[in-house]
This record gives structure tokens, sequence and C-alpha cells, in this order.
């Protein structure tokens, strides 16, 4: 079976945070599955920056083959990406699309449905609003073109959690819509599961900076908790929002409990979670929220707010699921201060080790193609229809 990825953007383009490593951990999983041949269509868009190349190609060290198209205008509009498109897809029995509003959704859709290709949409919380949603009548505009294109025997929205199907269905209602999890890459825990901890509570965010996040309930949250914090911030945004936070950090005068360290990969990263005691992830909304699934594989509890579907972290006794209101998130933080967070980190750690496999994922990912591929052949109406035959 030939799978054909399409995504704005690869790994190591780490200006787009998690989706880059999820895109990446997926393929790589499915690259290594018996009989199936992956190919990545993507373009170098990175930020600002474009992605290094001869680095990226260097370093790829699995089976299946990247294609990086050159920036032609920013974000990520690459016409040569429009070029080799249609031959690409004509070699697949499937195609990945990844993302939605980006220059590469609705060429993919139109002609998936020109040649009657399966598609699986990966839609990565796109989809869903909260309070603070900009540009909404474009995006509205956007999602009726997309929806147009799609068919629900050919296309299935790939969602992590059933509120992002309910929502996603609402603005594309011409496709069908299945959860499944992502997965997360298990590393070797090189730090002892250890209780003893010093006088200070050590907190960490690590994302991207946007006011979606909920850093400034975060930082207002510090100085409405009883224990002693430190706060550390890894991410980047946009310049005047974290000029904003840093604002706000000296206006709670925070300086000596909050550090802001940018973006932070590799080995940084690593060092970033051997530190903490506990990862902190307050969104108003997010559809599955990677670090909080990273955070958990490396043994570190989490307090995550209510608009991440991360509940059962409560169920397992690996974090709290909390609003995230400043008063609701000091309280949890105090909380937490008191609860076994070693222990708890271990148990997080075993269930992503049980649950959240990219070995898994990715064969519960092939049989969602394999079923679009005989919904297809067969002329039934819905994955579902397949799924029974």
């Amino acid at each position: 079976m030939k799978i054909l990825f399409v995504s704005p953007s690869f790994y190591p383009a780490f200006h787009y945070g998690g989706p880059t490593f999820i895109n990446r951990s997926l393929c790589n999983a499915l690259g290594r599955i018996d009989g199936i041949d992956v190919e990545v269509l993507t373009t170098d868009a990175n930020g600002s920056q474009r992605v290094d190349l001869p680095a990226a190609e260097a370093n790829h060290r699995e089976s299946y083959a990247i294609t990086y198209c050159r920036r032609t205008f920013r974000p990520d509009i690459a016409l040569g990406l429009l070029w080799r498109l249609p031959s690409m897809m004509r070699r697949a029995d499937v195609v990945h699309l990844n993302g939605v509003y980006s220059f590469t959704t609705i060429p993919t859709l139109a002609l998936c449905r020109l040649l009657r290709k399966p598609l699986v949409w990966s839609t990565m919380g796109a989809l869903q609003r909260w309070q603070g949603t900009t540009k909404q009548k474009r995006k509205a505009l956007w999602e009726k073109v997309c929806d147009s294109l799609c068919a629900p025997e050919t296309v299935v929205m790939h969602v992590t959690s059933e509120e992002e199907r309910t929502e996603s269905l609402e603005k594309i209602g011409n496709a069908g819509a299945l959860v499944l999890r992502n997965g997360i890459d298990i590393p070797p825990l090189d730090r002892p599961n250890s209780e003893t901890r010093g006088d200070v509570l050590r907190l960490l965010y690590l994302g991207r900076l946007h006011p979606i996040k909920g850093i400034e309930n975060l930082l207002r949250a510090l100085p409405l908790a009883q224990t002693k914090i430190s706060l550390d911030i890894c991410g980047e945004g946009d310049a005047q929002y974290e000029a904003r936070l840093r604002a706000l950090v000296d206006e709670l005068d925070l300086a000596r409990a909050v550090r802001f360290h940018g973006r932070v990969d590799g080995s940084a990263k690593e060092e970033r979670f051997r530190a903490a005691d506990l990862c902190i992830a307050p969104s108003f909304k997010e559809a599955f929220c990677t670090v909080v699934l990273e955070s958990m594989a490396r043994a570190v509890p989490v307090i995550a707010g209510r608009g991440i579907p991360w509940e059962r972290i409560e169920e397992i006794g690996c974090g709290l699921w909390v609003d995230n209101e400043p008063r609701e998130l000091a309280r949890a933080i105090d909380r937490a201060a008191t609860m076994p967070l070693a222990a708890m980190g271990a148990k997080g750690r075993a269930w992503m080790q049980r649950e959240y496999s990219w070995t898994d994922v990715a064969e519960e990912m092939c049989e969602v193609y394999r079923r679009l591929i005989r919904a297809r052949r067969s002329g039934q109406t819905t994955l579902e229809q397949a799924q029974e035959s």
C-alpha cells in the first residue's frame, strides 16, 4: 500500500512545534510496517526561516522519501509542490493530508476528488474554536470551500477526541470523522524517580507562546499560590505577545521566579524536563496537546487545563485536570505540591508505554487506510460501512 503524506511543513521545521514531531513520528512508524510505502511531499517552510535541506537530508535515516519543495511565498506557498502533487498522487493508494488553513489543503482536496483518491485528513484541532479565535469570517469561507470538495466515501478527518470530532463535523459536514489518538516516542529515563525535592516546586511550561495557551492565567496564578514556585517558560511566538508576557511578569513582581528560555529542542529540551517537578498546560482549547504526552513519557506529572481533553490523567493518577482560571490553577499547584509526584510520574510513563506506542497507532491508522480503500472500491458511501464489510 502506497501512502502519500502531504503537509505544508515537515521535520525539522521546529517553528511549528508539536505537529512537526507528530507527523515525523507517524511517518517513521508507518514506514516500518511491512507492505507500507510512505512518500512525503512538503515545503521547506520553517516560520520566517527555511529548513536546512542538506542537514535534513543527511540526518534522515528512515526508509521513506521526503520531497521538500522550495517555498515561493510566505508562509508556506511552494509552486513546485503544485507541479509534483498530481503525479505523486496518482502513484498513491491513499493520501494523508495534514493541516487546514494552509496552501496545501485545497489543492490536495480538489485533486483527491478529481482522481477519486481516498484521503485521511489530520486537522490538528484547527477546526475547533475558542473565545479568542481570530479571522472567523475568512476561516468560515475557507471551510465552505473545503467542505464542497469532500465526500464521506473518500474523505475522513482524523481527530483525537470526541469533542474535536463534534466541532470538526460542524464545519466540514461532507467528510467522515474518526477519533484516533496520536502516539509518543518513549525516551530512556535517565533520572531517578525520587520523592525528594527542594523547597521550590519547579514548574515547566513548554509550547507555543500564544493567548490560546492560557499563559497569562498561569502567571496570574503564581502570586495566589501558597507554595514557593519557580516557572520555566520554554517556547516562542509573536514578539509583541512575548513582550506582553514579560511585562506581566514585571507587573506581578515575578522576575525572580519566572525565566524565559525561548524555544528549546534536543538536549536543551530534555534538560528542561529533567529539571521539572511538574509540567503545566493551562490552555483554553487544544485538540490534543503533545506536551502532555511528552511530559508523561518522561515521568513528569502534569496539570492540564479543562480545555485539553486529558481528564484521564486524574483517573490514571498522573496529574490534575482543572479549570484554567488563576485561582483554580493556584489551588491545583498547592495541591500538587503535597502529592507524590515521582510516583505519579511513573504512572504516567507506564500509561504512555501501555497505550500510546507509535507502533500501535500506526497499525490502527493503516487499518483506516484499508477501510477507505475498501469503501472506494466497493462503492460504499461511508467508512463505517467499509468497517462492517
